[in-house]
């Protein structure tokens, strides 16, 4: 593929070597690692190493052509200089895959919290009624059935045109984080329906305040496509910004919530059946929600509301809702033989353990017991009012380690005591190691009581523990047969 038409779109700042005669290229990368002979290697300025250091390699390695954007003298090859590599990356992507996204059915969800649990269900409800669906996200990337991990919420745009190319499904679903947007790595991406769920106080380490992380996920939404939709939680703040600046911009905004104007418009919520009385064409109808807590509500109005705008008959939406099965890591119930009840659930937000906490509460727990921890390197801002938060919900807390991220174990545990000595209770106490906080929470606790345990879901344990398991889940089957045995 010719160079220059794959520059098509990007705004370039200069040019050197010239493209006469124009350069084939065979390939793209970004990583100079990753260089084939006649590739085209994009120089991006990443957050621990800079692209721009590796250009010779590329070049060793075969690359005919580079973009960048700091100023290159006396290359070999052509050296496209441009003001942002990231977004450059996007477009020639695009253009190296046949722009995909315009030949799709794009759905994106971001938000704070829901994005994955929304996604899940919806690529159910899809598949129940004939519509084969791609999903990229936070547990896995799945393309034409096969399963593929993920190491990001959204990979990069490289990849995710390369996703977008492979993928012979009719719909893709994509979780698109806030990280994403302003890294650009959805840059070349049409979206046919984007979703808002809510915003709440998350990554501002990364953002510095709410007003930046909005305008981040605000991003998102000058991807639709000309027809495309947006979809809004209006029970946010937040949410009720984002309509008002979408409809300033004349885009087609729809809305749940309990103000009058909402296209599906919330009568009353029952957060003990997990469901809502909605109003929408003029009828009143009960929908309910598959997984417990009036966030999941939440997430399944938005689910239904987006099927039924592509198209899905109302009555085979409500079905299928109906049998939507849950989401790892997503409020995993576990019923053991002693009658404790045990949660598994992703919650790192503030927000998110109110959630949590609050649904078990209504699900009829006589106590809870809080098994929760604080990942290294990411966004201390919050651990006080998620300390605050199970002071008041839960009965009992167990601060432990979650992911270290490089921080140093004792580091981390220093940090925990202080924490625990200036906003902790006496109904709370310290063990470091996440599957003894866990075996403990579950030993001392009675039928009828709950341990919930937050911070991790489905993912895996990134350092080793007293018990030989590798994630929440396995830490609460080993100690079921555990005490099976006993």
């Amino acid at each position: 593929m010719k160079l220059s038409y794959l520059l098509d779109g990007v705004e370039l700042k200069s040019l050197s070597n010239h493209l006469a005669p124009d350069v084939n290229i065979q390939g793209i990368s970004d990583n100079s690692q990753n260089i084939n002979e006649g590739d085209l290697f994009v120089a991006v300025e990443g957050f621990e190493k800079d692209g721009h250091q590796y250009i010779d390699s590329a070049l060793k390695k075969g690359a005919v052509a580079v973009i960048g954007e700091q100023p290159v003298a006396n290359l070999p090859v052509p050296y496209i200089q441009v003001e942002s590599s990231r977004q450059a990356l996007g477009i020639v992507a695009g253009n190296f895959y046949g722009n995909p996204s315009k030949y799709k059915t794009i759905i994106g969800i971001t938000g704070t919290n829901g994005k994955t649990t929304t996604c899940y269900m919806l690529k159910h409800i899809l598949e129940s009624n004939g519509k084969s669906c791609s999903v990229i996200g936070t547990l896995q990337n799945i393309v034409n059935g096969e399963r593929i991990q993920s190491s990001n919420t959204t990979p990069s745009s490289l990849v995710l045109h390369q996703l977008l190319s492979m993928s012979h499904d009719e719909v893709v679903i994509m979780e698109v984080s806030s990280h994403a947007l302003t890294q650009r790595r959805t840059e070349g991406i049409e979206f046919d329906y984007c979703l808002f769920s809510n915003l709440h106080p998350e990554h501002l380490d990364y953002h510095s305040t709410m007003e930046e992380y909005f305008s981040a996920k605000l991003l998102l939404f000058n991807q639709l496509k000309a027809n495309g939709k947006a979809i809004v939680n209006q029970d946010n703040p937040w949410g009720v910004k984002l309509t008002k600046i979408l409809r300033s911009r004349g885009k087609i905004v729809c809305t749940i919530g309990e103000s009058e104007e909402n296209h599906l418009r919330i009568s009353s919520l029952n957060s003990e059946e997990s469901s809502a009385l909605v109003e929408t064409d003029n009828e009143y109808m009960t929908i309910h929600s598959p997984m417990n807590g009036v966030h999941n509500i939440y997430n399944t109005l938005m689910a239904y509301l987006t099927a039924k705008l592509i198209g899905v008959n109302q009555s085979d939406i409500l079905r299928s809702i109906g049998e939507f099965k849950g989401v790892d890591g997503r409020f995993e119930i576990y019923k053991l033989v002693n009658g404790v009840t045990v949660i598994i659930d992703y919650a790192h937000t503030p927000d998110a353990i109110s959630y949590c906490l609050t649904t078990a509460k209504q699900q009829g727990a006589k106590k809870i017991t809080h098994v929760f921890g604080f990942r290294g390197n990411r966004d201390a801002s919050k651990r006080t009012a998620m300390l605050s938060l199970t002071n008041s919900l839960s009965d009992k807390y167990i601060l432990t380690l979650d992911d270290l991220n490089a921080v140093p174990p004792d580091e981390m545990i220093a940090s925990l005591r202080n924490l625990h000595d200036a906003y902790g209770s006496n109904n709370g106490h310290i063990v470091p190691d996440r599957t003894l906080a866990i075996k403990q929470a579950i030993e001392d606790s009675q039928s009828g009581d709950w341990v919930v345990i937050t911070g991790k879901g489905h993912e895996k344990y990134q350092q080793n523990f007293h018990l030989p398991t590798d994630s929440d889940r396995e830490t609460v089957n080993f100690i079921t047969k555990l005490n099976e045995k006993d």
